[in-house]
């Protein structure tokens, strides 16, 4: 059936035929735009959002020494340790639960601290690989890693000497099976995994508190 057109009008396929050149250039305004200048604007935003966001008190006691804070409800408890309270042996590894290597204590139970928000721990009593030590004195445990070579490259001891105290004070440390099933959720990427289960059994045959 035939449509009748104002011929004062465009046409329709005149009109999207307007359209897509629009669309077009514009895309390819935007493809010119230096990398720099969108970082910028990129960054402006991120700070108007974090500006927008109100900080929230709170209240930690970590490694024996209570803080009175206002993060952001963002916050991780991994980024507050490092970036806020200069705890930086606590380490940021895959960022996504897998790797153990920001492992903590939150009431003496280990935790991943990328995974878990720092408003969450609001009253509860933190400690990291900072805290086990008294003074010049290491803990069983770090001395246990340093006399059977449990470290490579170092960047997950602290995680994994963290979790090893925890597994014996959680009473997994029966058996070298029972120690890496327990253990497994921390990663060595240099692979000395026999020298851990060897410490964390020396802690756990010489009776030591832990």
């Amino acid at each position: 059936m035939a449509t009748n057109h104002d011929p004062d009008l465009p046409a329709p396929h005149d009109e999207h035929r307007r359209n897509f050149l629009k669309q077009s250039s514009l895309l390819t305004a935007l493809a010119l735009v230096p990398s720099a200048v969108v970082e910028a604007a990129e960054s402006k935003l991120d700070e108007r959002v974090a500006e927008a966001i109100e900080k929230i008190p709170l209240s930690l006691k970590i490694n024996g020494k209570k803080h009175k804070l206002k993060v952001e409800p963002r916050t991780t408890l991994l980024d507050l340790l490092r970036e806020d309270l200069h705890l930086t042996g606590t380490k940021k590894g895959c960022d996504y639960g897998q790797c153990g290597a920001c492992t903590v204590h939150v009431d003496g139970l280990r935790v991943n601290s990328c995974l878990s928000f720092a408003v969450m721990h609001d009253g509860q009593e933190i400690t990291t690989i900072e805290g086990l030590a008294s003074g010049d004195d290491l803990h069983p445990m770090q001395e246990a890693f340093v006399k059977h070579d449990g470290f490579q490259c170092g960047y997950c001891t602290p995680g994994q000497i963290m979790s090893a105290v925890a597994c014996v004070r959680e009473g997994h440390a029966g058996s070298e099976a029972e120690i890496r099933e327990y253990m497994s959720g921390n990663i060595c990427r240099c692979g000395a995994y026999a020298n851990i289960v060897a410490a964390i059994q020396d802690v756990k045959s010489g009776g030591k508190k832990v």
